[in-house]
Parts: C-alpha cells; structure tokens; sequence
C-alpha cells in the first residue's frame, strides 16, 4: 500500500509538473540563447521572431538580443568549415579568397538563390555585389588566404532590424525586408580606399519616395548611411560603402521642411478663406429661410447647410490641430485627433448624402418618398461618424503622427493617427467608398444634363456652358476635389493643387449657393436646374 501511494503521489508530481510547463509556454524571442547556438532547430525558431515581434503590441521579443545573434551568425559561419546556407529566411556562401586576386569579385545577389560568384564573361545579374581587388590585398598581416561570407538575411515585416527611427516613421521601410551582410574574415574592415559595390534592383519608386543606402550600425542599434553613398538608377540603386557589415536599401518619404511648411501654410490659408465663405453660406441660408417661404420646406438647402456645418468644424479643428503643440498630455491629443477624424468623416458622410439626394432628384425621379427624410440623412450624417470614432478610439488607434524628411527628421507632427491599419480603414477606405457613389451619380447627372432637350434642340452654346457650370458646381457638393488625393503619388505638383482645390471647397460651395437660390433664382435655377429639377415628384415630409 505504501509503495502503491508512492508511486501515486510520484504519478501526481509529474503531472503537476508537465502542467507548469504548458502553463508558461517557452518565447524564444524574449529568451534568445546567450551562447548563439546555430543548430538548425535554434536557427528556424529563431527565425520564427521576424514575423512574431511587431504583430501586436503585447508580443515579448528582446530586439537587442535578436539583432546580435543574427550578426554573431556571420562569425559562426566563418569560424565553421561549411560553404553555403539555404533556408527560406538566410542564404550564404563562405569562400576562402585568395589576397593576390588579380580582379575584382563579382556575386549574385538573387533573393531565391544562394550567392554565387559570377565570372567577368557572364552576363551580370540584377542583384549584385562588387568586391574591389584592393580590398584584399589591403588587409593586415601576411596572409595568402581569407574566408569571405556573403549573407543575405530577410528580416520579414516585423521589427527585427527596423530600429528606432524606422518604427516611428510609419511611411518607411527596408527593401524587400532584406539585408546583405559582408565580412572577411574575422576583422573589422572599415575605411576602404576603393568601395564595396552592392546593387539591388527594384520597380520604379514614386517621386515621393527617397531611397538611401545604409548600414547597421552594432553600437546604436540602428541604420546610419555614413560612408555609404547612392547611385539611382532606371530599376536599380547602387550602394557604395567603405567598409564592411550588413548593408540595406531604405524607402522613405519625402518631405523636406521647407515643403511641409509650404503646404501648411496653403492648407491654413485654403481653410481661413473656405470658413469665411462658409459662414456667408450659413449667413444667407438663415436669411433666405425668413424671406423665401419655399426654403422652409425644401431639404435641398438643409443638406446643403449640413455639409457647410460639418466643413467648417473641420477648417476649425484642422487650424487647431495644426497650430496646436503635439507635445502636451496623451490625452489631450488624443481628444484632438478624434474629433479631427469625427468631421472629416461628417464631411465625407454629407458629401455622400449629397450624392445620394441628387440621385433621387434627377435619376430616381417617380415614386420617391421618405417620412422624416432630412431627420433621418441628419442621423446618418452625424451619427455614423461617432460610431467609427469610437471604434478607433476603443483600440487606440489615436496619437501623435509625424511626418520626416529625407535626413528622417520631422518636418511636421500632429494629432493624428499612430496605427496605420486603423487610418487605412476608417478614413481612406470610408472616403473611397463615398467618393465612388459620388463620382457615379455625378456621372449620371453629366449625361442626362448634358441630353436633356433644351441643350440638344440647337438652342446656342449658352445652355451648354451653364450645364458645364452645372455639373462643376454640383461637384463641388458631392466632394470630387478629394479625389485629387489618388494623384498625388505623381509628384509634389499634384500634392500643391490638391491642397489648394481642397481647402478652397468652402468657397466653391458658396458659389453654388449663390448661384442656386439667389433672388434671381427664378431664371438661374431653370438654366442650372439640375439640383431642382422635377422636385415636383420628390416628397419628403419632416
């Protein structure tokens, strides 16, 4: 009996034991061996981090630790009597170099291969890196051989090698997430008369977008270019280093100080002028709807005036949030950004309803009716909006937003939004499904304008200007100077004319109104009449 609860009590401990260790699973990205075991096992758990570190915030991972096993692993190759490394994650090629080469070296970079030296007579590759001949018979001591290994390590699209900098500047990133590490040897090869040689081809890069040769610098844990230079060209960049280490192609945005200020202070001045020429809109609303009795009953107006609100609050808040320091309390910016994003969405929500109400006007004509329509478009412009805030706001999603130049120093920093996947749904997706109904029902519009009888029965040119007045006029209703945004990859003269467009559309609306319901109407809004046109048939009761 007592043996029988021995070997029980035995059975229990190691049951116990086994639960322990299932209960704190082993995180290899935290606890990164010290003694740099290179075991293929360690190498491809190891590996498993580049996707692991940077997937969410709560993932543990010692990036410093990370980084120097990685940069051991170039040594241990040296040190070891293998010739070439193929995993899907590192591929090298160790060679032992004779130090009277009589020409430079030359060795494919191909990220699906393992490097691979390449004769003069061949056709050089895409992917490659130079090695002058004055490197080797530069080095110390009197050697008739060295060991060369070729790396080239893909750090995946998590933080492992990203660095301080690269981390906070959301827009940038390395090529293709891969480096190319070079070393002879086991010295520290710096100060080349003639420099190493690396070039990575690429597809063509938009204009906004800088390209920088650098290195990993092992004492600041992170890029630096000193001592590399950069050579664009059509598909490739070559880099031009004077030492050895591991090298990478940075893509950054550009934005130099002097452009961000330019563009500043044009968004500034757009929303001053707009506001001024949206509080004139309020202004001539309220006084129509005391003169003109027709205006207390019609919804057209009120949409109008909706989106004039919900404009201005944004030329309002986007003035604050620009001239206000990002460096206060978290949560006062965040406050700011949030009801920044709210506008901008009641902006893109009464643009959309604006389409929306035209549609119904001009292309569903018969059959139309809606009790309560304006209270219930007033819910949905201003309701919907909140929800998607509180959304962002619940995965804080909110922050401080910084853009850098070319030297990755800030050229302008507000409250904004410090996850880029949050910003990518709830406003460019939110805006482009608006501005797709938009320019839609725009588009219709233009064709049953510019088809109705009174422009085709030969009456002259003058109803085809006012109907092209028409449709520029109603676009500026339905928000087509947004859609400027998809150009701006083009260049910095794209950037400049959407700035301008945009934050001028206050005026453009007030234009329209004045055009639209002025006490010349009578004959304006036959010419124009788009946007009244058949309201006969539209019944809407409040």
């Amino acid at each position: 009996m007592a043996t029988a609860r021995s070997l029980g009590l035995l059975f229990f401990l190691l049951l116990t034991s086994e639960e322990k260790t299932t209960e704190e699973p082993r995180n290899i990205c935290r606890r990164v061996k010290e003694d740099h075991e290179y075991e293929v096992f360690d190498l491809n758990d190891i590996a498993r981090c580049f996707t692991k570190c940077g997937q969410s915030e709560n993932s543990a991972c010692d990036l410093g630790k990370l980084q120097r096993y990685w940069l051991n692993y170039e040594s241990y190759l040296l040190e070891n009597s293998m010739e070439t490394v193929d995993m899907p994650f590192v591929k090298a090629l160790i060679q032992n170099i004779s130090t009277d080469v009589s020409e430079d070296l030359l060795y494919s970079l191909m990220p699906s291969q393992i490097p691979r030296q390449v004769m003069q007579n061949e056709e050089q590759p895409a992917d490659r890196v130079r090695l002058p001949k004055s490197l080797f018979g530069a080095l110390p001591g009197n050697r008739s051989a060295v060991r060369l290994a070729i790396t080239v390590l893909d750090i995946g699209a998590g933080n492992v090698f990203k660095g301080p900098k690269l981390l906070e500047d959301k827009g940038s990133s390395v090529l293709n997430n891969r480096m190319v590490g070079l070393s002879v040897g086991q010295m520290h090869t710096t100060g080349l008369s003639e420099p190493v040689e690396i070039t990575f081809s690429h597809q063509r890069q938009s204009p906004n977008v800088i390209l920088t040769c650098v290195f990993w610098d092992m004492a600041k844990g992170d890029w630096d270019s000193q001592g590399c230079s950069t050579e664009l060209g059509d598909g490739r960049t070559v880099c031009r280093c004077d030492h050895l280490t591991f090298f990478a192609l940075l893509l950054r945005p550009i934005l130099d100080l002097a452009t961000a200020q330019t563009l500043t202070r044009i968004s500034q001045a757009g929303s001053a002028v707009s506001m001024i020429f949206l509080a004139f809109t309020m202004v001539l609303y309220v006084a129509f709807r005391f003169s003109l009795q027709r205006f207390k009953a019609e919804d057209a107006p009120k949409i109008h005036m909706a989106l004039s609100i919900s404009l201005f609050l944004l030329n309002l808040t986007f003035l604050i949030n620009v001239g206000s320091s990002s460096q206060g309390p978290p949560a006062s910016c965040w406050v700011r950004a949030a009801i920044f994003h709210y506008f901008l969405l009641c902006v893109f929500t009464w643009m959309g309803l604006e389409a929306f109400h035209l549609y119904l006007l001009v292309i569903r004509v018969f059959n139309t009716y809606f009790g309560h329509y304006f209270l219930k478009l007033s819910l949905l412009g201003w309701g919907l909006p909140v929800l998607v805030v509180i959304g962002a706001g619940s995965s804080n999603s909110y922050g401080v937003y910084s853009i850098r130049n070319q030297e990755n120093r800030t050229s302008l920093e507000l409250c904004w939004f410090q996850k880029e996947p949050a910003l990518y749904v709830t406003v460019h997706g939110y805006f482009l499904v608006t501005f797709l109904f938009g320019a839609v029902v725009l588009a219709l519009v233009a064709w049953k304008i510019f088809t109705l009888p009174s422009v085709t029965a030969g009456k002259g040119q003058g109803p085809t200007w006012k109907s092209v007045l028409t449709v520029l006029g109603l676009s500026s209703l339905v928000g087509m100077t947004w859609g400027l945004a998809v150009l701006t990859p083009l260049g910095l003269s794209t950037v400049y004319i959407f700035t301008l467009l945009n934050s001028l559309q206050g005026l453009f609306i007030f234009c329209w109104f004045i055009i639209l319901y002025f006490p010349t109407q009578s004959t304006t809004a036959s010419s124009s009449g788009t946007a009244r046109m058949d309201q006969a048939h539209f019944v809407s009761q409040e």
